[in-house]
């Protein structure tokens, strides 16, 4: 919240404001207009550095504000079933606004969007879109062009941009999907959703794919946090009300606001299955393309002069996150040679703590591993805070068993050897013993070799 103070204080230097104005303001509306449903009306909200907390609303490129010479954001929201406005655009104007001085435009559909006939709210999506074309052709004969337009579409907002990029050839610059519905676009063709060929360079967030996200790739490249499915903090049961199903569909919002912040950059990497990059199989980019790792979110499209290549294939790209704001999980390897005779399988719980005695806990282990005798296991490890010196490292071994005696794990060698800062000195701990379920505390030192 700091920071966004910071960011208003920034923008509103030099900017004069009459205390009589009317500002425009989105359409909210109640539950009342979603049970008799709404007749599509489109209100399109103009934002820029000169009249950033005040919108001006546009009917055509003949405007105050609008520089039709710099980069457009338009951010098009999705389904309302309750018609309120949604909490997260404010703030997302004001994060664009201050990373670059460019036009956005809030596109509000909330009539027409605010229904409990999902189906009704879809087939007003190319309506809106036809509408947004009008004004880019509007920005374009006035000296704009369609390479400057940047379309944020969340849930049926991703595939009305891409509906926009389809009407003008692609020739759109970027259209970002943030979790695109899945509901009545699954399996349909390219020219009834999102897809690559509606923009220069397409991207992708996908929060919620096994409930109202779409789970297939739809862009150049595509991110899955967590895999794209339960997103962390999120409730598990319907008992949590409404917010069960909208938790992980929001991610995605969530997480593309994270990546303006930048309070931390999220790295994700390319692989064929979640699975794969969780075990470990996925976590170097060298094999897909000469250029480090792409990053989570607005700054995206550093990759896209490699990414749209002809040549290039659609690229899924997965990562880990926290539960919470900034979202990043900071990885380690751990190999792990035992030397127990008999095979022990189970995992790990792993706390890291610095000097001053604040800690970083294992938040993303991998599936339970065999630990046989003089075999080296591999585990992938993601924390949430991430230290530069380790000093002291708690383990706790699990089988899963709450019954029956403790199994002890003698540990030849561990090794630590950090993901997110591969220059760090890997960190070492020989001869260990651990009893399963007991929690025990050793200072690393410096590993013999790099092997």
């Amino acid at each position: 919240m700091l920071r966004l103070g910071v960011m208003f204080i920034y923008l509103l230097q030099g900017v004069k404001t009459d205390p009589q104005e009317t500002c425009p303001v989105f359409t909210a509306l109640g539950i009342g207009s979603a049970l008799t449903g709404t007749d599509l009306k489109v209100k399109l909200l103009l934002y820029t550095r000169q009249n950033p907390v005040c919108a001006e609303e546009l009917r055509s490129a003949a405007s105050q504000y609008l520089d039709v010479t710099k980069k457009t954001t338009f951010i098009i929201h999705g389904y309302r079933l309750t018609g309120s406005a949604p909490a997260w655009i404010p703030e997302l104007v004001q994060l664009l606004l201050f990373v670059e001085d460019m036009n956005v435009i809030v596109v509000d559909w909330n009539q027409g969007a605010t229904t409990l006939i999902y189906s009704r709210a879809s087939r007003n999506c190319k309506k809106v879109a036809e509408i947004l074309k009008k004004l880019i052709d509007d920005m374009v004969a006035a000296g704009g062009s369609p390479g400057s337009v940047h379309m944020v579409g969340v849930s049926l907002g991703a595939h009305i941009a891409g509906f926009v990029g389809q009407m003008f050839g692609g020739a759109l610059g970027r259209v970002t999907g943030l979790d695109p519905a899945g509901p009545l676009y699954r399996g349909q063709p390219p020219g009834e959703r999102l897809d690559p060929t509606d923009a220069q360079f397409v991207d992708v967030i996908h929060s919620d794919t096994d409930g109202l996200g779409y789970q297939e790739a739809l862009g150049h490249i595509d991110f899955y946090p967590n895999g794209g499915t339960d997103q962390p903090g999120c409730p598990l049961t319907v008992f949590s009300g409404l917010w069960y199903f909208k938790c992980d569909h929001q991610r995605s919002v969530w997480l593309f606001m994270s990546s303006l912040r930048q309070s931390c950059n999220i790295t994700a990497y390319p692989c064929d299955s979640y699975r794969n990059y969780r075990n470990g199989k996925c976590t170097s980019c060298e094999t897909f393309w000469p250029m480090p790792c792409p990053i989570l979110g607005y700054y995206a499209h550093e990759w896209k002069s490699y990414l749209t290549q002809q040549s290039h294939p659609v690229t899924s790209v997965f990562f880990d996150t926290t539960d919470q704001e900034p979202f990043c999980v900071y990885h380690y390897f751990v190999d792990i040679i035992t030397w127990n005779k008999y095979t022990r399988r189970g995992t790990f719980s792993i706390v890291l703590a610095d000097e001053t005695g604040k800690k970083a806990e294992s938040k993303v282990n991998p599936e339970a591993a065999a630990f046989q005798q003089y075999n080296q296991i591999t585990l992938l490890i993601g924390f949430d805070r991430d230290f530069e010196k380790v000093k002291k490292i708690s383990l706790t071994f699990s089988t899963g068993s709450v019954i029956g005696p403790k199994f002890k794990l003698r540990i030849l060698q561990m090794r630590f050897r950090s993901l997110t800062n591969p220059e760090r000195a890997q960190l070492c701990r020989y001869d260990l013993v651990l009893t399963e379920n007991t929690e025990t505390t050793f200072k690393p030192i410096p590993c013999w070799g790099r092997s």
